[in-house]
């Protein structure tokens, strides 16, 4: 009778060393956003100024009084439609106005025309202002937009993607919402922004365990922005763990329980 207490409880002490080896203590307050966040209101951040930078790919439509002068110069967006409703994608067409390494783009009938480190509307207005003074067109309308504004979102979140952004707006979280989330190894804390400005890469860190994040310049962020969310100290060190100890626990728990069949017959 002795003899089967014991096998029964070396069984049981099997089952405990299998539950602990999968359950860790889980910090909630570090695995919740804004977990300092009160009752309030706060000034959000404004939009960061989009300047135009080299291989953007620009649509720019034309509307005037004459549909046929116009039209020459609506050729390169006529396939532009169908990439501009994707949400997310990892390829963006060739149609468009791509600005080349020196910063121009190819307009019909005036060549060479400077797009880098404009704004949208200060290169609509040049566009504007020299299609009326050649006498191509008169009262043009234009239009700029983004064909390849888009960010990637990379580590521990849900599905790491490229996200399209056709509207040329979208704020981390949104970012991050779009790449189904972080996951419950994410570091919350420590969600790192690569950016490029003025040819170089500025890197920033946030930490959405806190409200100040809605305040921070990265909040929303610019095309061809990455988005790194890094794995926290238990992932790595459980990785580590399972591979050196799992196999040798495994043999350790088959042993256990052909000796505790042994001694309870």
């Amino acid at each position: 009778m002795a003899r089967h207490q014991w096998g029964q409880s070396i069984k049981y002490f099997i089952v405990l060393i299998v539950l602990f080896s999968c359950v860790s203590c889980v910090n909630t307050k570090k695995a919740t956003y804004f977990s300092d966040q009160r009752n309030g209101s706060f000034e959000a951040p404004a939009v960061p100024k989009l300047l135009i930078q080299t291989n953007d790919l620009l649509s720019i439509s034309v509307s005037s009084l004459n549909p046929e002068a116009s039209a020459v110069f609506n050729q390169a967006n006529n396939n532009n439609s169908a990439s501009a409703n994707n949400t997310t994608s990892t390829t963006t067409t060739a149609s468009g106005f791509l600005v080349d390494g020196d910063g121009n783009i190819q307009y019909p009938f005036l060549g060479k025309v400077k797009a880098a480190g404009l704004t949208k509307e200060e290169l609509k207005d040049n566009l504007t202002k020299a299609l009326v003074d050649k006498k191509l067109l008169v009262d043009p309308i234009l239009t700029v937009r983004y064909l390849n504004f888009k960010v990637t979102v990379l580590g521990e979140v849900a599905h790491p993607t490229v996200v399209t952004v056709p509207s040329e707006r979208i704020s981390l979280l949104e970012a991050i919402g779009l790449a189904g989330d972080l996951t419950i190894y994410a570091q919350r804390d420590n969600v790192l922004v690569i950016r490029d400005e003025d040819g170089k890469k500025v890197t920033q860190r946030l930490n959405l365990n806190s409200t100040e994040l809605f305040t921070s310049p990265y909040f929303y962020l610019k095309s061809n922005d990455v988005v790194y969310v890094e794995p926290n100290k238990s992932k790595v060190a459980s990785t580590g763990r399972s591979q050196t100890w799992l196999p040798i626990l495994f043999s350790a728990l088959s042993l256990g329980v052909i000796v505790a069949d042994r001694l309870t017959r």
